[in-house]
């Protein structure tokens, strides 16, 4: 009777969650965007997300000038959905309302170019890859133990080294990827302005301002201080509440 009772549960959760999507995408359609943005927030708090949610919320505080909501939740979208190629280009129209004007320091070397080639999957799907590549590797490991010719076994066994290459590249690049996204802590300013001082109290001297919608990352917390880096480099201590952090 529990289990029936909790299938019902969730079928309910289900429906309501599509229904307040469906909900809210007639809501903009029509130009109530508050209403709108309601319909998806009470999606969220049943704890259904997704890209597309996470990228429709965008929508509608762009719409409403809320800045910085509307750039956190294309940033909660790309977090779903890296390549979405939809959050990619409004988020940079969301950008352009920002005050602040940060370049980004482009990496260099190695590090760069192996970031560049694991960050062309999230790391769930390198470890699909992997597994793909696994059983790959099973099928020519059969075809190598039953053949019959040597000139066959030799390429069944040049096939699975091959093979099992791809296979460890493609668990080297889940891990990699699976580090880069757990360390890797963004954040945007939702504070109107926000001084980003050289230590962790209100007593030290003010490094810069930050304004409304700016992208940070996070490297440190400390009591209620949360040390941020730009993406010029540029560190600094700045006040937990004038910031929320895109993964939590």
């Amino acid at each position: 009777m529990k289990n029936i009772f909790y299938i019902l549960l969730l079928i309910s959760q289900v429906f309501y969650a599509q229904t307040g999507f469906e909900k809210g995408n007639d809501l903009y359609k029509n130009g109530q965007y508050d209403l709108a943005a309601k319909e998806y927030e009470s999606v969220l708090a049943t704890n259904k997300e997704s890209a597309q949610l996470y990228f429709n919320l965008g929508n509608c505080y762009y719409k409403l000038q809320q800045t910085a909501l509307s750039i956190y939740n294309y940033e909660k979208a790309l977090v779903l959905d890296p390549n979405n190629a939809a959050a990619l280009n409004n988020i940079k129209f969301a950008q352009k309302r920002t005050v602040d004007e940060i370049k980004v320091i482009p990496k260099v070397g190695f590090g760069k170019l192996l970031r560049d080639f694991t960050g062309i999957y999230p790391f769930d799907t390198w470890a699909y890859i992997a597994v793909g590549f696994s059983v790959l590797f099973l099928v020519l490991f059969i075809g190598y133990y039953f053949s019959q010719t040597g000139l066959i076994k030799r390429l069944f066994f040049v096939g699975m080294f091959i093979v099992l290459l791809f296979m460890l590249m493609s668990v080297a690049s889940a891990f990699f990827e699976k580090s880069h996204f757990e360390n890797e802590r963004p954040a945007i300013v939702f504070a109107q302005s926000a001084d980003v001082r050289s230590e962790p109290q209100n007593a030290s001297s003010s490094i810069f301002i930050l304004h409304e919608g700016t992208k940070v990352y996070v490297e440190e917390t400390l009591d209620n201080w949360k040390k941020i880096q730009l993406t010029d480099g540029t560190e600094g201590w700045i006040d937990s509440k004038a910031i929320k952090e895109v993964k939590n």
